[in-house]
């Protein structure tokens, strides 16, 4: 059974989408599931949060495997992949991502190439988590085609929540050309700051607006804001790591198991 594969999306940068990814599949590893994480940021934000602070010295990272399939030479499945400490793999990322973004401009097929690859992989894994990087460009575009469904983090500030307009929009227009089947996960709500009568406001506004949509939705839980989550990237390891007792720990269980129970409602549903 192949597994899913969620993209963790927002053209907004600084609103937790590698906080998200690491420890949202730290949080899927503990509820027993095999996870990959694929970091599709040429800063290689995720792979560095992880514990590989070097990311330009990795021999083999997501650069090279999606240079190989457009150059149509076999890949090794198992090349590239490092394994963590807490029992999720990671596909790193570096630099060579923003030459291949590049490059990929006149490729044949070019938002189909990160799809390749994640068809031949998504057999070993429960879930695969695709940190995208802050743009809605082609790199994007590449884990909006190989993915699933989206998780869209997003700050509780104005800019933040305006922005979604764009990326929902690209998200349809995805949908309607290139990936018939990718669906919204829903809108997470990250940093919250729940002492401020601004940010409750916010949070009310955003469940108006999106979570009565049956195409967007949101989760019920919010990651608060917490110095903890921003600690857990220099020590290269995950919140649950770090500190499992903290409130972002628990935040991060609580999306997960609404992942797992909407995916065990949908299973339901189609064999209904």
């Amino acid at each position: 059974m192949k597994g899913k594969v969620i993209a963790i999306a927002n053209q907004k940068g600084g609103c937790a989408k590698t906080t998200t990814a690491v420890n949202l599949a730290a949080a899927l590893t503990r509820y027993g599931k095999k996870v990959a994480i694929i970091d599709a940021d040429p800063q290689g934000s995720c792979t560095a949060s992880l514990g590989y602070v070097q990311p330009d010295d990795l021999k083999v990272t997501l650069a090279n495997i999606m240079t190989d399939i457009v150059n149509e030479e076999g890949i090794d499945l198992g090349e590239g992949i490092l394994h963590h400490k807490e029992g999720m793999d990671l596909i790193p990322a570096n630099i060579e991502l923003a030459g291949l973004e590049v490059a990929l401009i006149n490729v044949m097929s070019r938002e189909l190439i990160l799809k390749a690859y994640v068809e031949e992989i998504r057999y070993y894994y429960d879930y695969i988590l695709i940190d995208c990087m802050p743009s809605l460009g082609m790199l994007t575009i590449n884990a909006l085609v190989a993915a699933d469904s989206v998780i869209i983090p997003v700050q509780t500030s104005y800019l933040p929540v305006k922005g979604l307009e764009q990326l929902l929009s690209t998200i349809s227009k995805v949908r309607r050309q290139l990936n018939k089947h990718l669906k919204v996960e829903g809108i997470l709500l990250t940093m919250v700051d729940m002492r401020t009568v601004y940010t409750r406001d916010m949070i009310v506004k955003v469940h108006e607006i999106y979570g009565q949509d049956p195409k967007v939705g949101t989760f019920a839980g919010y990651i608060p804001r917490s110095v903890r989550a921003e600690e857990t990237c220099s020590e290269g390891v995950s919140i649950f790591k770090y500190r499992p007792d903290c409130k972002i720990a628990r935040a991060y269980l609580g999306v997960a198991k609404e992942v797992l129970d909407h995916d065990a409602e949908e299973e339901t549903r189609g064999e209904d």
